[in-house]
């Protein structure tokens, strides 16, 4: 039975239409859940209440986190710049081995103490000196009504906009949304249709299509995720063959994050990733033409090094999120060679580091 939906829940939600047969359908992600009065979709925090759709937690946070911008990660939107960071609860997908999944798998709105206006967020965020804001934690896409009303409000103030999201949206809503975002992290689950139906519940083709709408559309500076399994997604074919596509239809230049999954949720009896997969993968891409291939959740220099496309010279240097040494001119060129680093670079002034800083944001 669906939890009542309350009248201060009640935030009128867009990308839904009528059926012929009584219901609502709603048209924000390709799960095209179907809704008679008081339902709540497979997201639970979009539901049916008096004939129309509505998004239950507009303004509702489940906590804010001032991060480095590397833990999104991004490793060239701003590297060492520190990004206020909030998600709210739910999501359209049922990945059995959720990171988050106490706030992503949510079935009660407990959490969410936190309630912030967009402008609340927005001014939050430059008195803090945070470069930008990331919708992460739960993915963005399931708020997108909020989201895209703080990244408006970002704007306003010169405070970026970055969306950490698993990509699986429908194409009108992608349009608007991403017309918003300065930035995104798409999470590239896998590279089989299979993995993505067991683990996921959802379909791979709607995420390869944000992929490609977003590198060949739109001016949002994309970087992509893979949380390797052991004995899932982890084989050097499927490896090899994900990354041909990224370098035939999103190009060698985007950065490739190869993360090392840990047991958690639902994935508990399986090992963690060896540190030594992550170097595999990581070889893997390269060979298939890959400029920026990264390896996260562990040590590992190497792994974390962005190095110049042309002449292969450490530019950045990283061990987990702390930069060790960053000779990336101003203008976003190598100091060696002169070759434009791909991605978003500006002046250097330290970096905000490993530390993550938990703050409250409440009222208008």
């Amino acid at each position: 039975m669906d939890e009542p939906i309350s009248i201060s829940e009640r935030y009128p939600a867009r990308y839904w239409h009528k059926l012929d047969d009584g219901r609502i359908q709603c048209d924000l992600c390709p799960r095209d859940c179907k809704l008679r009065e008081g339902q709540r979709g497979a997201c639970f925090v979009r539901g049916r209440i008096d004939d129309a759709m509505v998004l239950t937690t507009y303004g509702r946070s489940s906590g804010f986190c001032v991060d480095p911008i590397e833990k999104k990660p991004l490793n060239h939107f701003y590297p060492g710049s520190s990004i206020l960071s909030f998600g709210t609860a739910g999501c359209n997908l049922a990945c059995k081995f959720c990171q988050n999944w106490d706030i992503s798998k949510s079935r009660s709105f407990d959490k969410l103490a936190d309630q912030a206006t967009p402008e609340a967020i927005a001014r939050s965020a430059a008195e803090l000196k945070c470069k930008s804001v990331a919708f992460t934690y739960n993915d963005p896409v399931i708020f997108a009504e909020y989201a895209m009303d703080v990244a408006d409000a970002c704007h306003e103030l010169g405070v970026k906009a970055v969306a950490v999201t698993a990509g699986y949206m429908h194409d009108q809503p992608r349009r608007e949304f991403y017309a918003k975002m300065d930035a995104a992290n798409v999470d590239l689950k896998a590279f089989t249709d299979e993995f993505y139906l067991k683990q996921t519940g959802a379909h791979l083709q709607p995420v390869l299509d944000t992929l490609k709408y977003l590198r060949q559309e739109t001016e949002v500076w994309v970087e992509l995720t893979t949380l390797l399994i052991p004995g899932y997604n982890d084989s050097a074919h499927e490896i090899g063959r994900m990354s041909e596509w990224i370098a035939k239809e999103l190009g060698t230049e985007v950065p490739l994050h190869f993360t090392a999954f840990h047991p958690d949720y639902k994935m508990t009896d399986i090992a963690p990733t060896p540190a030594g997969k992550l170097t595999q993968a990581r070889a893997i891409a390269h060979a298939a033409g890959l400029q920026h291939v990264y390896t996260g959740n562990v040590h590992d220099l190497s792994g974390g090094t962005t190095l110049c496309a042309n002449c292969q010279q450490p530019l950045i240097v990283r061990d987990w999120h702390l930069i060790r040494d960053y000779t990336v001119t101003d203008n976003g060129t190598c100091p060696h060679c002169g070759t434009t680093l791909a991605g978003h670079f500006g002046k250097f002034d330290g970096q905000f580091g490993r530390q993550r800083i938990p703050l409250v944001i409440r009222g208008n």
